[in-house]
């Protein structure tokens, strides 16, 4: 049976997430990727948290569609470009698709790659708040239809309510397996 190691106590409520293997619990080991891990947040990063992924997500969402636009735009090498973009295509994240203009690949989000934008848009109200620019916002989001700025990013419950962290527990749920 594999034992289970706390990784968080928020509110007195015991996160538990699978570890690597029993023989490894104690010991830092080093993994190029979290598929050991019975965890949604690891297995998001495995998707998104390699270096340059959240800024090429950002640059689609901000318009970028080919390859030489992210190249220039984040100053990104060739080869590091194609191994995230493949990536974010094989998860599902990006699609490739043929201009009709010029016949060249277009890079563009897909329904599960849209789903992402309210976690940029939270990282980066985070960093406004956290890692300001004297001068204010770097980017101010607004809705297109009226061209107001959105409210910031929060978490609510059912019942509408906006929830503080300490509002929020983590417990176990149906896909934690336990042995």
């Amino acid at each position: 049976m594999m034992q289970l190691i706390r990784v968080a106590r928020l509110h007195h409520a015991t996160v538990l997430c699978k570890p690597l293997r029993e023989e490894t619990v104690g010991r830092p080991v080093k993994y190029k990727t979290f598929d050991h891990m019975n965890c949604s947040l690891a297995q998001t990063l495995n998707i998104i948290g390699e270096r340059w992924t959240l800024l090429i997500l950002r640059d689609s969402f901000f318009g970028s569609k080919r390859f030489a636009q992210f190249e220039r735009n984040l100053g990104i090498s060739k080869n590091i470009l194609t191994a995230r973009l493949n990536t974010l295509v094989e998860e599902g994240i990006l699609t490739r698709r043929t201009s009709k203009e010029d016949g060249r690949t277009d890079y563009v989000l897909t329904e599960q790659g849209l789903e992402l934008q309210p976690v940029l848009l939270s990282m980066t109200h985070w960093g406004d708040k956290h890692r300001p620019h004297p001068r204010g916002e770097r980017v101010t989001f607004v809705d297109r239809e009226t061209g107001r700025p959105i409210q910031k990013m929060g978490v609510r419950g059912e019942d509408g309510r906006l929830l503080a962290p300490r509002d929020i527990r983590a417990t176990a749920g149906p896909g934690l397996e336990t042995d």
